[in-house]
C-alpha cells in the first residue's frame, strides 16, 4: 500500500524530524496491514522515536564469519548387500561447524576408474543409505561427503571396491562352551582345539595371538569348510595368550577369541623363617614363591622334621597364609621346618627350609594328678527284667528269661515249685552278663507249675517268678502200660519225637 500521507502531516511542525523521515527508507509499507484506526497514534510517536539515533550513527556491523564445510563423516562400513543394491551405513562427522550439517551426499564408480557419480538426487538426511538398481557382478567404490553451507567435506570411502552379489551364508563363529572360558592345560600337555563355523562360499579363516600373527613354528592351523584346528604338539608357558579366529566371506566378517592358560608346578616360597619359640610352640613365617607357574598359590604345605629320626611330618595343608603357629611339640627334641606352596598344578617340587631350628626346652613342671574318691559300687541283687508267664507244647523246649544285677556279681539259683532244681540234667542254666536264663528241655505234662529265679549276694537277695503251662499236642494218643497198671506219663507224637 502506498504510504499514509496523514501521519506525515501532523508531524509536519518538527522539521529535523521530517527531514530524518524523508532521507530514511520508508518503513511505512511494512506496517500497511495494520488496522487503520491506530495507525495515526503509531506514526506521531515513530518520528519521536527515531529522532535520538539519527542525531549518534550506529558503528558499522562487522562481516558475518565465512562458512567452513564439515569434517569428513567416519565408520562407513558394509551393512548389507544382495544381487542389485549395497546397504551401506555411517557416522557423522566429528566436527560440524556453526553452520550445521545439510546432508550426505552418496557416490559411487566402479572399480578401475574414478568416474565417480551421485546416487541421491536429494540431501541424504540418516546415516543408512540403499544403492540401488546395480548390476550384479560389478565392483564398486563407495564414498561419501557430507554437505553444509561451507561446501562439501573431504570424502570418506570404503577401503575396498564392493562386489554387488548376494552372500548365500553369512560367516559364523560357532565357539564350543567349554572355549568361552579361560581354557588351561599343563606344560607339556597336547592342545587340539576345534572351532566350527559356517559360511557360504567357503570363508577365508585367519588366526591372531594377542593382536599379532601367529608363529607358525608354535602354533598349526588347519581350516576346512567347517572348522578350524588350533594345534600345539607340546605346550610351553610363551603359548598362553588371547587368541582370535576372524571368518570372512567378501565383506562380511565374523570373530571369536579364546583364552589359553598354560600352566606348571610352582617354586617354592622365597623364604621361611623361625620367628619364636615359647612352651611346646613354634612361630613360622614366609614369603610368596618368585614363580607361581602362571596361575594363581592357593596354598601352603608346612612339615616338621625332628633331628633325632630325620623324618619329615605334614602339619598343615592347604594353608592360605603366610605365617603360622605350630603347636603340640615334644619337650626336648629339636625341630626343623619346610614349606611347599601350591596351585592348580599340585605341589612345588621343592620347598624352603628354615635355616635355624627350634628346641623345646624342657621345664621344671611337676604334675601331680588330681585326686579322685572312690565309689561305692556295691549294690544289693535286683532285677531288672522278671520272668513273664509261658505256654509251650509237650516235647517242645522252652526258655525262661530274666535279668539282674548287683555287686558283689549275685548268686543265683532257679527253682521250681518253691524247689531247688539243682544240676537236674533236663534243664540248662546258664548266666553271662547279667542275663539269666533257664531252658527246659522237652518237657513233659508235668512240668508245669512256678518256676522262680532267686539272686543273692553280701548286701541281700531278690526272687522273680513266672508260670510254664506244658500243653497236649494235638494228635497225641496216651500209651498203656504192658501190666494195665495205668498210663505212661511219657507220650510220643503220632508224626515222630522231636
Amino acid at each position: 500500500m502506498p504510504s499514509k500521507p496523514a501521519p506525515i502531516k501532523k508531524a509536519a511542525k518538527k522539521e529535523p524530524a521530517k527531514k530524518e523521515e524523508e532521507k530514511a527508507p520508508e518503513p511505512a509499507p511494512e506496517p500497511a496491514p495494520a488496522p487503520a484506526e491506530p495507525a495515526p497514534a503509531e506514526a506521531e510517536a515513530a518520528p519521536a522515536e527515531a529522532a535520538p539515533p539519527a542525531e549518534e550513527p550506529k558503528p558499522p556491523t562487522p562481516p558475518p564469519p565465512a562458512d567452513e564445510p564439515t569434517s569428513a563423516p567416519v565408520d562407513l562400513f558394509v551393512e548389507d548387500k544382495n544381487d542389485t543394491s549395497v546397504t551401506i551405513i555411517w557416522s557423522q562427522p566429528e566436527n560440524i561447524g556453526i553452520t550445521g550439517l545439510d546432508g550426505y551426499t552418496i557416490e559411487v564408480c566402479k572399480d578401475g576408474t574414478e568416474d565417480w557419480k551421485a546416487v541421491n538426487e536429494d540431501l541424504q538426511k540418516s546415516c543408512r543409505y540403499v544403492i540401488k538398481n546395480q548390476t550384479t557382478g560389478d565392483r564398486l567404490k563407495i564414498r561419501v561427503v557430507a554437505v553444509n553451507a561451507g561446501g562439501r567435506s573431504p570424502p570418506v570411502a570404503l577401503p575396498e571396491a564392493v562386489l554387488v552379489k548376494e552372500v548365500a551364508d553369512r560367516p559364523k563363529v560357532r565357539l564350543p562352551r567349554f572355549l568361552r572360558q579361560r581354557y588351561v592345560a599343563n606344560v607339556g600337555a597336547k592342545i587340539n582345539l576345534t572351532i566350527p563355523f559356517t559360511g557360504k562360499p567357503k570363508p577365508v579363516v585367519t588366526w591372531a595371538k594377542n593382536g599379532q600373527p601367529l608363529d607358525t613354528k608354535r602354533v598349526n592351523i588347519r581350516s576346512t569348510e567347517r572348522d578350524s584346528i588350533l594345534f600345539i604338539r607340546s605346550s610351553e608357558r610363551e603359548d598362553s595368550g588371547v587368541y582370535e579366529m576372524c571368518v570372512k566371506v567378501e565383506d562380511f566378517e565374523d570373530r571369536a577369541s579364546l583364552t589359553l592358560q598354560i600352566v606348571e608346578l610352582p617354586g617354592p616360597p622365597a623364604s621361611v623363617k623361625i620367628v619364636d619359640t615359647w612352651g611346646f610352640n613354634v612361630a613360622l613365617e614366609w614369603t610368596a614363591p618368585t614363580d607361581n607357574g602362571n596361575t594363581e598359590i592357593t596354598g601352603y604345605t608346612v612339615q616338621k622334621a625332628d633331628k633325632k629320626t630325620g623324618d619329615w611330618f605334614t602339619v598343615l595343608e592347604h594353608y592360605h597364609r603366610l605365617n603360622a603357629t605350630i603347636s603340640d611339640l615334644i619337650m626336648g627334641n629339636t625341630y626343623k621346618f619346610r614349606v611347599f606352596s601350591e596351585n592348580k598344578c599340585g605341589m612345588s617340587e621343592s620347598a624352603a627350609i628354615t635355616k635355624g631350628e627350634a628346641k623345646i626346652m624342657k621345664t621344671g613342671i611337676d604334675y601331680k594328678p588330681p585326686e579322685y574318691k572312690e565309689r561305692d559300687f556295691s549294690e544289693a541283687p535286683k532285677f531288672t527284667t522278671s520272668l513273664s508267664d509261658r505256654a509251650t507244647t509237650v516235647g517242645y523246649s522252652t526258655k525262661l528269661l530274666c535279668s539282674v544285677r548287683g555287686h558283689p556279681k549275685p548268686k543265683v539259683e532257679w527253682m521250681k515249685n518253691q524247689m531247688i532244681i539243682g544240676d537236674d540234667p533236663k534243664y540248662r542254666q546258664i548266666c553271662v552278663q547279667g542275663i539269666c536264663s533257664l531252658e527246659i528241655r522237652k518237657p513233659g505234662n508235668f512240668d508245669g507249675g512256678v518256676y522262680s529265679c532267686r539272686a543273692k549276694n553280701d548286701h541281700g537277695e531278690a526272687t522273680v517268678s513266672c508260670k510254664l503251662e506244658v500243653k497236649r499236642a494235638e494228635g497225641m494218643r496216651p500209651l498203656q502200660h504192658k501190666e494195665g497198671a495205668g498210663f505212661l506219663e511219657e507220650h510220643v507224637y503220632m508224626a515222630g519225637d522231636h
